[in-house]
């Protein structure tokens, strides 16, 4: 499926957005901007992270007001000043994190903004009625679950099925997907590819926001491409490439997807893992990551790779195996061990396990080094010191020192912050460790293309410093753009490891799909 192989859209316009701007605390973050969406229509919508995407789609939904601009919606004048309205009028939003609770039902979670009533002068919820609707949505999306299955069971995917289904209980006529492939596997991914062209040929308009160009070319009838809060570019998809997408999100030519590596490996050890085990998650895992190294770890979704990082670092137990830092054996492993002996953990879900989003970015960057700067038997923090470390970390990956504030507490709240600026706060927060092995796990998810080279740039100096550094990506290319050595799992086990020399993605995929090299 590609754009050219859609059929035509028809004309008959939903949406017109005219010169509509945005200011938060006098920063202008939208600038005049102006889009048009047709019925049976999907729009791409690119940029950078901060380039106003988000916010553009939060005036749609009705989270955000604009400052100036008009919106018409079906040919009637539409302000969006409520979730509630937009979702009345049949525009659904399907944010990058889900807006899903995982310990209610999938029922429970389909009608959580309004569940139907046995009547008006009877008003309990018709759990009849609501699970025959429920069963109706789910069968509409071809997710095979039950209405009252829990969502914790679901996996990804089917949760984004879930939140799809939300829409369709709406009847959108306006469908948003902001980011909906992060956390898909491929044939996931496939699947939700067929239920968007399925929507788009009942005359539903999509705007589709992603990172993934190549998903944006093959989807988009046309592209908006947004940077520092302006249309910067806009028309058919057959009148873009992906290099000049990037040269217009960016402002310039990107030579290079990935930097040029700097860094050698050197022979010493800095992590040794021999015969890890959880029975029903890895099994008889071992390796070695050498100083300088970058060694990345590749496999499908389920292969196990997201939960050897986790019990590398002592989150989840093994039954058994060692994990050894620069040559000692962690005896009782946990997260604070793992830190106490240099190994940092960027895990997977920065919001949820990575950030407190309510604080500050300073607070969020000083969580995991507040105990090297205790001083004395009175472990009396030294705030001076502190402060100036802070803003060294957060500078070395670019976060301006404008969003610390001027004493812990009273800066940038991480929430208002783009998702890669996000995971710079995250990154900053363990380079404050000084950490000999850094664990990545799919550290440029959901990241624009310039802040992905930033975060390759810094994995670079990492492994130049003579850190170990291990990355799990779930895109291939990634692996071969900036590692050393690649390892492969499949079904909880390693089987096969390469080398810079052995690279070869159709090689490296059959390992993945069957643990062998195809014939």
């Amino acid at each position: 499926m590609n754009a050219s192989a859609l059929s035509k859209p028809n004309q008959v316009r939903v949406l017109s957005m005219e010169a509509v701007s945005k200011a938060f605390f006098d920063v202008p973050v939208l600038k005049n901007v102006s889009l048009q969406l047709v019925a049976g229509q999907v729009l791409g919508l690119v940029g950078e992270n901060g380039a106003g995407k988000s916010t553009l789609m939060n005036i749609l939904g009705g989270v955000v007001t604009p400052d100036s601009g008009t919106i018409e919606l079906a040919g009637a004048p539409y302000v969006p000043d409520t979730p509630l309205l937009a979702r009345q009028r049949g525009i659904a939003f399907i944010h990058q994190e889900l807006n899903l609770f995982a310990n209610l039902t999938v029922a429970e979670n389909l009608f959580i903004t309004g569940f139907p009533k046995r009547s008006k002068l009877w008003p309990m919820v018709d759990r009849a009625a609501m699970r025959k609707r429920a069963a109706e949505l789910i069968a509409a999306v071809d997710l095979e679950t039950t209405p009252d299955t829990p969502l914790a069971n679901l996996s990804p995917g089917e949760r984004q099925l879930v939140e799809i289904a939300k829409a369709l209980s709406i009847d959108a006529r306006i469908v948003i997907f902001d980011e909906p492939t992060t956390s898909l596997s491929v044939r996931e991914t496939e699947r939700l590819f067929a239920l968007i062209e399925r929507l788009r040929e009942e005359g539903r308009a999509i705007v589709y926001i992603s990172h993934a160009l190549d998903d944006v070319m093959r989807l988009c009838d046309t592209i908006h491409i947004l940077r520092d809060g302006a249309v910067v570019a806009s028309g058919p998809t057959s009148t873009f490439t992906k290099a000049s997408m990037v040269k217009a999100m960016v402002g310039r030519d990107l030579e290079r997807l990935y930097p040029a590596r700097k860094s050698a490996v050197q022979s010493e050890n800095v992590l040794e893992v021999k015969g890890i085990r959880r029975e029903g998650i890895v099994e008889n895992i071992a390796f070695e990551l050498k100083a300088g190294e970058v060694l990345g770890i590749a496999g499908l979704m389920g292969s196990g790779r997201s939960e050897l990082a986790r019990i590398l670092f002592g989150i989840d137990p093994a039954d058994a195996g060692t994990v050894s830092i620069a040559g000692k054996v962690l005896l009782n492993r946990s997260p604070a061990a793992s830190i106490e002996h240099g190994m940092a953990f960027l895990t997977e879900n920065r919001r949820e396990e990575g950030l407190l989003m309510e604080f500050d970015v300073a607070q969020n960057v000083s969580l995991a080094a507040l105990p090297r700067f205790a001083e004395g038997f009175s472990g009396v923090l030294s705030s001076e010191k502190l402060a100036l470390s802070i803003k060294e970390s957060a500078l070395s990956v670019s976060i301006p020192e404008s969003k610390l504030g001027r004493k812990m507490g009273d800066g940038l709240a991480v929430r208002t912050l783009s998702g890669g600026n996000q995971q710079k706060v995250v990154l900053a927060k363990w380079l404050l460790t000084k950490p000999k092995v850094f664990v990545l796990d799919e550290p440029t998810r959901g990241i624009d293309v310039g802040a992905k080279y930033e975060i390759y740039e810094r994995i670079d100096v990492l492994a130049h410093s003579g850190a170990g550094v291990l990355v799990i990506s779930s895109e291939l290319d990634e692996l071969i753009g900036i590692c050393d050595r690649i390892m492969v799992m499949r079904h909880g086990e390693i089987v096969g490891s390469f080398g810079r020399e052995q690279f070869d993605r159709e090689r490296l995929l059959a390992f993945a799909f069957e643990g062998k090299q195809s014939q």
